[in-house]
């Protein structure tokens, strides 16, 4: 059976037929998508579709009119995502196949849904405009598809999407719905746990069982793969379908929220400030894991009466940074008097800068 994937590279000296239209790999992921293709080297590259990135942030905002132009998505989109909280579109994909009722529609979101009851969630937009999670993911691939055809000068008419393993009947008939209003044919809809078997190459061996873990925006799950003369099958699927980077960050964001008015923006602002703390490797000093435990190894000083050195665990917990800072701190504040912000700084000092950000 030949590959589903295998086309030509356009330039190349072969029929012009060949390089007129080719199908693409796409994963529709929670928080970011790509697309990839395999040239005539025979491996699969990433397209960048995105202000030079390979990630398309899977965000759409809808702007007023609803004529040409007016849908964003990607990066654009996302920055959008704090000014217009409500007609922004983020994590579609948690949505996908859910009824109106489904408890997502009730979690922490700046998101206004269309009232009553309907077989599939709905989001009012741009004032009254109502869109349902297949429009929405529509527009993504929709995207991929038009900047991977000005990338590449070919037409681009059939993908391979990835789905969960998870996902069910009316889930991955959404997706493929999403497929169409995009433009494409959608060849197959590939489970995301096979495709990260065979991008490892677990494929070439004869046989085996693996396990693949899927810690995503969406969920957190393990299946568990079957191989057998070169065919994957999915023997059982587990995990939480909430419990993925989203669901980090919202109760982060609950905690950020506590004692506010809950206003889409206020709420918005707060899942992108929980975001960015989660993210944002560079509050933590290089080597600071290493140097705690050294330290703690190192704070078995006991005095005569064989008892551990209080001063001593208390120095060896923290990373020589961390007793640094809190140091200069202390010697900053020494000499205030306490209508000035004294006795360790005012309350207004101790508030975490993430919770007066909201503020």
């Amino acid at each position: 059976m030949p590959a589903l994937l295998q086309i030509s590279e356009p330039g190349e000296s072969r029929a012009k037929e060949a390089c007129a239209t080719g199908a693409v790999g796409i994963d529709l992921g929670t928080t970011n998508s790509l697309i990839a293709i395999v040239l005539g080297d025979g491996k699969p590259h990433a397209l960048a579709v995105d202000e030079g990135s390979t990630l398309l942030p899977s965000v759409v905002h809808y702007g007023e009119g609803g004529g040409p132009g007016s849908v964003v998505v990607g990066q654009a989109a996302r920055r959008m995502a704090t000014e217009f909280p409500r007609d922004t579109i983020v994590s579609v994909k948690r949505f996908m196949g859910r009824s109106s009722a489904d408890p997502e529609t009730r979690r922490l979101s700046p998101y206004r849904f269309a009232e009553g009851d309907s077989g599939v969630v709905r989001f009012v937009v741009d004032g009254a405009r109502v869109v349902n999670p297949v429009e929405v993911s529509a527009e993504v691939l929709r995207a991929l598809r038009t900047r991977a055809e000005d990338r590449l000068g070919i037409k681009v008419h059939q993908a391979v999407i990835t789905v969960p393993a998870y996902f069910d009947d009316a889930q991955r008939q959404a997706t493929k719905e999403a497929g169409r209003l995009a433009g494409l044919e959608v060849l197959r809809l590939l489970n995301e746990p096979t495709a990260a078997a065979l991008a490892y190459g677990l494929d070439k061996r004869s046989q085996g069982t693996f396990a693949v873990y899927d810690l995503g925006g969406g969920t957190f799950d393990i299946s568990i793969l079957q191989l057998q003369q070169g065919v994957f099958e999915v023997k059982a699927v587990g995990g939480d379908s909430a419990l993925g980077g989203d669901d980090f960050d919202r109760a982060l964001a609950e905690i950020l929220l506590e004692g506010q008015e809950r206003t889409p923006r206020k709420v918005r602002e707060a899942i992108d400030a929980a975001k960015r703390a989660k993210e944002d490797r560079r509050s933590v000093p290089p080597g600071a894991a290493r140097c705690w435990r050294a330290r703690r190894q190192g704070a078995r000083r006991r005095d005569p009466g064989g008892r551990v050195d209080p001063g001593a665990r208390r120095a060896a917990v923290r990373p020589r940074a961390v007793r640094d800072g809190a140091a200069r701190r202390h010697r900053s504040r020494r000499g205030r008097r306490p209508g000035r912000g004294g006795a360790g700084g005012s309350a207004h000092q101790r508030e975490p800068a993430a919770r007066r950000a909201l503020a």
